[in-house]
C-alpha cells in the first residue's frame, strides 16, 4: 500500500477516530453559526483530513478497501450527525436570542399617522368594475399599444378623419425585436402601431374573439397628444361599455346609464341624452349630468358620449346588424372623479403628492 506523507489513511482507525472527535469537539465549541460554518470546512471541508482520506480509497488493494470503505463510512456519519446537531443548537439559541430582543410590547399604543393612502382613481376604477359585474358584465381588457386598424378603421374612422392626425394621436415608429441576435437585432418597423387613444379597440378584439351576444366593460388608460393642464392630461383612464344583442334599443342604453349615473353620483343623479355624432354609433349621443356646483350656478354637464352601435362596427367584428344591435358608451374616469369630489384641477391627481390621495382616506373612499 503507497500512501502520500503526511495525510491520514484510510486504513488507520485510530487516526480517523481521532479526526471524528477533533470535528465533535469543534463543533461543540462554536459559539454562532458563522463559527460553525468555520469548523465544518476545517473538519468536512475539500482540505479536511478525511476528505483526503477518502481520496486515497481508490489507491487501495482491493482487499483493503472494504475495510477503508467501513472506516470512513462510519467517520462521515458521526460527522454529519455532530454538525447537524451543532445546526440545530445553534439555529434554536439564535432564534431564542430574536425573540428575546424584538419582542413588541403588544401594549402601548399604535402609530396614529398613517404614511400613505390608496390613489382615488385606482379606488373609483374598481368601484366602476364592481358595478358592471354586478349587473352580469364582464370586465375586459386589451395592449395599450394598438394597430391602428383596430383603433380606427374596425370602428369606422375613415382614413382622412382628424383623430388620425399626428398632432392628436400617439404613433410608434416600431418595436423591439426581444432575444434577437444578428441582422434581426434591433428595432424593427411596424406602420400603423399607436396608442390607443381610447378602450374602443378593445370592444373590436372582444367582438371578434366570442361574437354575439356581449355585455362587456372596458376601463383602462388611454393616451392623446394634449399638454398636461387644469383640465387635460396626456395620459388618462377611460371606461366604455359595450352591450351586443337581438333587440337592444336605446331605452335600454338609457336605462344602463341612469343606473351607471346613480351609483357615481347618489341617488338623486339626474342625466340627459342630447343628440350628437360619433363615427362608431349611429344614433350617437352625448351624455349629460346635472351638476349643482357647476361654475355660474347649477346646470348640465357633459359627462360621456354613447350611441347605437354602428352597423358598419359589427359588420367589421363579423356580426350580422341584421340579427344583433348593440348599444356603447364611454365615460372618463378622471373626469367622473373630479365631479364626484369637486377636484378644480386634474393636475392634482398626476403629480404624486401623497397629501392629494390623504383626503380620501387610506382607502381612497373618505375612511
Amino acid at each position: 500500500m503507497s500512501e502520500e506523507a503526511g495525510k491520514l489513511s484510510p486504513l488507520d482507525e485510530a487516526g480517523i477516530a481521532a479526526a471524528v472527535e477533533a470535528a465533535k469537539a469543534a463543533f461543540d465549541a462554536a459559539g454562532t453559526l458563522e463559527e460553525l460554518k468555520e469548523a465544518r470546512l476545517a473538519h468536512s471541508g475539500d482540505n479536511a483530513p478525511i476528505t483526503h482520506a477518502n481520496t486515497l480509497i481508490r489507491g487501495l488493494d482491493k482487499s483493503e478497501k472494504p475495510v477503508a470503505g467501513r472506516l470512513m463510512g462510519a467517520a462521515r456519519k458521526a460527522i454529519q450527525g455532530a454538525l447537524a446537531a451543532a445546526t440545530q443548537r445553534l439555529e434554536e439559541e439564535a432564534e431564542a436570542r430574536a425573540i428575546a430582543e424584538e419582542k413588541v410590547d403588544v401594549t402601548l399604543p399604535s402609530r396614529r399617522n398613517p404614511q400613505g393612502a390608496r390613489h382615488p382613481l385606482t379606488v373609483l376604477m374598481e368601484d366602476v368594475a364592481d358595478f358592471f359585474v354586478g349587473l352580469g358584465w364582464d370586465i375586459a381588457e386589451g395592449p395599450e399599444v394598438e394597430h391602428e386598424w383596430f383603433n380606427f378603421d374596425a370602428l369606422n374612422f375613415g382614413p382622412d378623419h382628424p383623430a388620425r392626425q399626428m398632432q392628436d394621436t400617439f404613433y410608434v415608429e416600431g418595436v423591439e425585436t426581444v432575444g434577437a441576435t444578428g441582422e434581426g437585432a434591433g428595432v424593427d418597423a411596424q406602420p400603423g402601431l399607436v396608442l390607443r387613444t381610447h378602450t374602443s379597440p378593445v370592444q373590436s378584439h372582444t367582438m371578434l374573439e366570442r361574437g354575439a351576444p356581449l355585455y362587456i366593460a372596458c376601463p383602462g388608460r388611454t393616451f392623446r397628444t394634449d399638454a398636461l393642464d387644469a383640465t387635460h392630461t396626456p395620459v388618462f383612464h377611460q371606461v366604455e361599455g359595450l352591450a351586443v344583442d337581438k333587440g337592444l334599443t336605446m331605452a335600454h342604453l338609457k336605462g344602463t346609464l341612469d343606473h351607471f349615473a346613480k351609483a357615481m353620483f347618489g341617488p338623486e343623479a339626474r342625466t340627459r341624452l342630447r343628440p350628437s355624432f360619433f363615427p362608431f354609433t349611429e344614433p350617437s349621443a352625448e351624455m349629460d349630468l346635472w351638476f349643482p356646483q357647476k361654475k355660474g350656478g347649477p346646470g348640465w354637464i357633459e359627462w360621456g358620449g354613447c350611441g347605437m352601435v354602428n352597423p358598419e362596427v359589427l359588420r367589421n367584428a363579423g356580426i350580422d346588424p341584421e340579427v344583433y344591435s348593440g348599444f356603447a358608451f364611454g365615460m372618463g374616469i378622471e373626469r367622473t372623479l373630479m365631479l364626484r369630489h369637486g377636484i378644480a384641477d386634474m393636475r392634482d391627481m398626476v403629480e404624486g403628492d401623497v397629501r392629494f390621495s390623504l383626503q380620501f382616506g387610506t382607502t381612497g373612499r373618505g375612511n
